[in-house]
């Protein structure tokens, strides 16, 4: 699969923020604002594995419909790494 441009600048971001965290950490900040960051992170990586999950899937469906294949299984994989990354 090939990686947009946006999804690697969301992973990129959320590397940014993990680092943010780490030197606030370092610099004993206030653990509110720690986890205000932390969670910002998180949500960043969560919407990060939406977007793949779902350009994944538009992917494999028209690849397999193409072929006259089923797409139900892809389907419930799709839902699977969804509910796995919950």
């Amino acid at each position: 699969m090939e990686y947009d441009k946006q999804v690697i600048n969301r992973i990129k971001r959320a590397q940014g923020q993990i680092s943010g965290v780490l030197r606030m950490m370092e610099q004993g900040e206030d653990c509110k604002d720690v986890i205000t960051q932390m969670s910002a992170a998180k949500t960043a990586l969560e919407r990060s594995i939406g977007l793949i999950v779902s350009m994944n899937l538009v992917e494999c469906v028209k690849e397999s419909q193409e072929k006259g294949e089923d797409t139900e299984a892809l389907v419930k994989e799709a839902v699977h790494l969804l509910m796995k990354s919950r």
